[in-house]
């Protein structure tokens, strides 16, 4: 026993080794242990896969890692997840990180997240609006193009004005992908707010001047969406859209095309007129010159075609070779509107190419043909052929080509067409196959000769095994017989043998119909057919039931003898039928019929009304009236209008004045030929008349409508000016080389970085310039202005001293400090005095105090490190006491409890990041309040100090408690429950931007320095114009402080008004200044980094200045 054991070990031994030695010469090793980035790419860490809290901390890991390759399939996973319908918004803190990658792969893969996220997501997403504001200014064309693109997704109202600054900035850019983009973008600030349509109509003016064929196509989209009836945009960019229009992108041709139809039909003059003439050679009416016209009009005066009518049809007729099908159907639809009669026949081959694309494709080209072949017969004749019905065809475009051949049938081809319809109606397509017999039908309708033909033919599908080609022959041959009843009672009594065998309730109805109606002609089969029919009643379908009851009333009028016994017999079925159109019906025929005490007289007509002949039917096409809707568009296809759709105009009778087009065509001849020919001193005026006169209206442009500042303008223009010249220089350059794409993107990027620093230094002698001419005109003395030239002399050395260095330093603060400083002096006093009410504290003289300091101390104390936390950094107690009180809760609502509350503008106990709030408690009730107390809140994150419960509220007694809220600088409103023992009260406290701060004090130097850190996209400013009660500076302060808690910075200058204030929950600077004008005009400026609250405080203190 003991051997037996000891063997079986022995060979299992055996067997271990053996298989131990094949899985080496198979290499069969266990796998190391991976490595750290193969752990987070195929997670073999032992979890569940699905687990998607597991999941999201591995892409968190991974988005946080500093190898490009594991973020870039992190944000993959990421994407993959949001497409699958997974909720990936806690993964946006390590999204965000990732937006300043220079891998462009990973940012766009970010911006798509972002993208996302915007609308959902708005906290979320506006956190991250500073990272595409830099993204803006990036060198790469690419980058800043994606930036606007990804900021102009972001539908968050409250962005409004951010984003038309920055739709601004890329219009005047370099690069033309990113015009490109910023018109894009047009449509989408359009859609989300429509109030801003006068500043996008600007920058879509500007825009429309661009020589760029990549823009070209975008802009005339923008305008397509923001201002289509804004034709006056167009005349003098016409003829320079018809010549770039076969360069253009071909999306962007056929929104081109489709605009220039629309211009055109207001534009000139109808060429359909039946005297017109015209020359075989269009060039030469394109060219004719003035005496050859005068000879013309003195003989006929025939129609002559404006040459830029002609300019457009030229230049379109090429892109009938185009690819894209939507192309050749734009142009095709062009033709069809404006060009001449003659001259429409040339799209026929191009649509017909057409026909071989995909069944969408054919759709769309069919439905347009169908509408053409029913006026233009002879275009398409020639390819009837093409038309033929395919196996393969679906159902939709075999009906769509049934149509077209319908419409091209003829004396000389319906013998073709119905052997090609006689090989359809045995098609195993039942729909295709009705459609066919349809077809039929309207051939017989449409041409007399073959009439007779089709009506046999029809007859013989009468014994067809299916029901549904016998049930559309029988509606055919009713419709055809009503034409001509007198010859086909033969066709009535084939009809009425084969009755019992059609079950289709259709068809049955219109048998019952024919032999009613010609019931005189068949005497002897109809009171039959009645018989079957009053058995068959109970069984029958509604329509049936109703043809059943008109033959009977029929049958009565022309035949009672024979037919009075069924007729009350049917008549009695359909008084109890359970239909109440079968009871009405009876009854109304029961009174007209049959004479009675109470039917009036109205049974004396009833033969009249019942046996009256009836008009014949008119078999036409379902596209004859779809003519009314522009070819190619949404609602030709729909046959209905769309939203959106505009209608062509009819043909002027007079044509407008053409020389509102001629501009940029000529232009340019003439101010070249006399700068070669001309001296200097001409050559010199016209540089300054086409220049200097531009950039100055551009300025009062924009500074009067667009209400910017005069920095951005400036940039503005300096920007356009930079764009016309590097336009010039590559048209001069386009004829040498095309293909060098890369090579020109290069030097853009370089000559871009270049023209910042150039308009850098503009800028800023241009607002040195801009503060001399202030002080002059608001000086009181001569201490002004030898203030005023000492500021020329110290701008025009710093100008100087910049050009040569090329070095951005921040001279211009210093210098406005030094010389700010003896007026301080001098009128500080006044300032005081100004300041001195009962409304506001003392602490404007505290302000006033640094500015007795040297000179040199102070340009010591700007190099110090210390200098951030200085007096600007001081904030200080409330200058003006609200009085402003918003309803809670209202006393109906809160079953007797009312709730008010106001913003007392005083720093929070609770925590320093919390907006203190006082509530007031009343009860109007009859009995007590108990256990008062704040209950859920919304979001469940919302930080909020409650305050103590309140045991006990007796009638008509009233209580105030105080409440922190910690808004994060944000104006979404505070959810919360105000609860009692008994009830709980859904309430809201929605704060104005304006109580989110608290005042700050600082000095006038202090002011301009932190203000010139929030430049850019940190500014927003407005033109407005104050009452005339409010040009005071008590009144200026007492306005702006009633809406803003913020603190006023003393200024040495009458005509502004600084202020100064910090948020409470992030300490954010917020600055505002007013700077008066004439007129009771004023900018008004507000600079901090929160770039949501900035356009919001504009508007609330707009609001505040402007109302009387």
């Amino acid at each position: 026993m003991d051997g037996g054991f000891s063997s079986l070990r022995t060979e299992a031994v055996g067997a271990m080794k053996t298989v131990l030695v094949s899985a080496e010469n198979l290499q069969l090793t266990l796998k190391p242990e991976p490595s750290q980035e193969e752990q987070a790419l195929t997670r073999t860490d032992g979890k569940p896969r699905d687990t998607l809290k597991t999941g999201n901390e591995d892409l968190k890991e991974m988005l946080e890692s500093n190898k490009e390759s594991l973020k870039l399939e992190a944000m993959k996973r990421v994407v993959g997840l949001i497409s699958k319908g997974k909720n990936a918004s806690e993964l946006f803190p390590a999204v965000v990180k990732n937006v300043a990658s220079k891998n462009i792969e990973l940012k766009k893969l970010v911006y798509v997240y972002l993208v996302r996220y915007a609308e959902e997501q708005q906290d979320l997403a506006l956190l991250s609006i500073s990272t595409f504001q830099r993204a803006l200014k990036d060198p790469n064309q690419f980058i800043r193009a994606s930036a606007l693109r990804v900021l102009s997704s972001i539908r968050v109202p409250i962005i409004v004005p951010i984003m038309m600054l920055a739709i601004k900035e890329a219009a005047a850019d370099m690069s033309p992908y990113v015009r490109k983009t910023s018109a894009h973008a047009i449509q989408k600030l359009y859609s989300l707010d429509p109030d801003q349509k006068e500043q996008l109509i600007e920058v879509i003016e500007k825009l429309l001047k661009d020589k760029s064929t990549l823009v070209a196509g975008s802009v005339v989209m923008a305008f397509e969406e923001v201002c289509p009836d804004r034709i006056d945009l167009i005349h003098k960019n016409y003829r320079k859209l018809c010549n770039l229009l076969v360069d253009v992108e071909e999306w962007g041709q056929v929104v081109i095309i489709s605009m220039l139809t629309r211009y055109a039909r207001t534009q000139f003059v109808s060429p359909w007129k039946e005297d017109a003439v015209f020359d075989e050679n269009s060039e030469g009416v394109f060219y004719n010159s003035d005496s050859e016209d005068k000879k013309d009009q003195d003989e006929t005066k025939p129609y002559i075609m404006d040459p830029d009518h002609r300019l457009l049809l030229r230049n379109t007729k090429p892109l009938l070779q185009s690819r894209n099908t939507a192309v050749v159907m734009a142009v095709a639809q062009l033709y069809w509107h404006l060009a001449p009669k003659h001259e429409v026949s040339i799209v026929t081959k191009s649509l017909v190419r057409l026909l071989r694309s995909h069944r969408e494709v054919q759709y769309v080209v069919l439905q347009n043909i169908a509408t053409i072949s029913i006026q233009r017969k002879g275009m398409f004749e020639p390819y009837m052929k093409s038309f033929y019905v395919r196996s393969t065809d679906a159902t939709h475009i075999k009906t769509l080509k049934l149509e077209i051949l319908t419409n091209l049938g003829n004396e000389a081809n319906i013998s073709t067409i119905l052997r090609e319809f006689q090989t359809y109606v045995k098609s195993q397509d039942k729909a295709f196959a009705a459609a066919t017999i349809q077809a039929i039908g309207r051939c017989a309708t449409n041409i007399s000769e073959v009439t007779d033909t089709c009506l046999n033919g029809l007859v013989l599908l009468l014994s067809n095994r299916d029901e549904t080609v016998v049930a559309e022959s029988v509606v055919v041959i009713k419709k055809l017989l009503q034409t001509q009843p007198t010859q086909h009672s033969e066709i009535i009594k084939h009809m009425a043998k084969l009755f019992d065998n059609i079950t289709v309730p259709m068809a049955r109805a219109s048998i019952l119909w024919l032999i009613g109606e010609y019931c005189e002609r068949v005497p002897k089969i109809a009171p039959d057919v009645l018989r079957k029919m009053a058995k068959s009643f109970t069984a029958e379908e509604d329509i049936v039931k109703l043809q059943i009851v008109n033959l009977a009333a029929k049958l009565y009028l022309t035949n009672s003898k024979q037919t009075k016994l069924l007729t009350q017999y049917i008549l009695n079925l359909g008084k109890y039928d359970q239909s109440y159109d079968i009871r009405d019906r009876t009854r109304f025929i029961r009174q007209l019929i049959v004479p009675n005490e109470k039917s009036g007289a109205l049974s004396k007509y009833a033969r009249r009304i019942l046996l009256a002949p009836k008009p014949a039917p008119v078999l036409e096409s379902a596209f004859k009236d779809r003519d009314r809707f522009q070819l190619g568009t949404l609602s030709h296809s729909l046959n209905s209008k769309a939203t959106g759709y505009q209608e062509l105009l009819d043909w002027p009778v007079v044509a407008p004045d053409q020389s509102v087009r001629n501009v940029e065509v000529f232009e340019p001849v003439k101010e070249w030929v006399p700068s070669v020919g001309k001296s200097k001193k001409s050559k010199s005026d016209d540089k300054f008349y086409s220049d200097d006169e531009e950039k100055d209206e551009d300025e009062e442009e924009v500074s009067e409508s667009s209400g910017s500042d005069d920095k951005s303008s400036s940039s503005e223009e300096l920007g356009s000016a930079s764009e016309e010249e590097s336009s010039d220089e590559s048209e001069k350059s386009s004829s040498d080389s095309e293909g060098s794409s890369s090579e020109s993107e290069k030097s853009s990027s370089e000559s871009e970085s270049e023209q910042k620093k150039k308009t850098k230094k503009i800028l800023k002698k241009g607002k040195a310039a801009t503060t001399d001419s202030n002080s002059d005109e608001n000086g009181n003395g001569p201490m002004d202005q030898a203030s005023s030239s000492s500021d020329e002399g110290s701008s025009s050395s710093e100008s100087d001293s910049e050009d040569e260095s090329g070095s951005d330093t921040p001279a211009p603060p210093k210098t406005s400090v030094a010389k700010a400083k003896p007026k301080v002096a001098a009128k500080s006093k006044k300032e005081v005095s100004l300041l001195d009410l009962d409304d506001f504290s003392s602490s404007p003289t505290n302000t006033s105090m640094p500015s007795v300091y040297s000179q040199s101390l102070l340009s010591d104390l700007e190099g110090l490190s210390l200098s951030n936390i200085s007096s600007a950094m001081q904030v200080t107690s409330p200058f003006f006491g609200p009085v402003k009180t918003y309803e809670l809760l209202h006393h109906m609502t809160g079953k007797g409890m009312s709730a008010n509350y106001h913003f007392p503008r005083q720093p929070c106990l609770y925590q320093a990041s919390m907006v203190l709030v006082q509530v007031t408690l009343t009860n109007s009730s009859e009995h007590d309040l108990e256990e008062i107390h704040i209950g859920d809140r919304s979001p469940a994150s919302l930080n909020i100090h409650c305050f103590n419960t309140i045991e006990r509220l007796e009638p008509g007694a009233s209580v105030t408690v105080s409440m922190g809220i910690d808004f994060s600088d944000s104006t979404q409103a505070a959810n919360f429950q105000l609860c009692t023992k008994e009830d709980k009260f859904s309430v809201s406290i929605q704060p104005a931007v304006g109580e989110l701060l608290l005042p700050s004090t600082m000095t006038e130097p202090d002011f301009t320095k932190e203000q010139g850190k929030l430049l850019g996209m940190n500014e927003t400013s407005a033109t407005i114009t104050m009452a005339t009660a409010n040009d005071s500076s008590q009144a200026i302060n007492k306005h702006i402080l009633s809406a803003a808690n913020v603190g006023v910075v003393s200024s040495s200058q009458n005509n502004f008004h600084r202020f100064a204030g910090r948020t409470v929950s992030s300490g954010a600077l917020v600055l505002v200044s007013l700077e008066l004008r004439e007129s009771f005009t004023a900018i008004l400026t507000i600079n901090t980094e929160k770039s949501i609250m900035g356009p919001m405080l504009l508007r609330d203190l707009k609001q505040a200045l402007t109302c009387e």
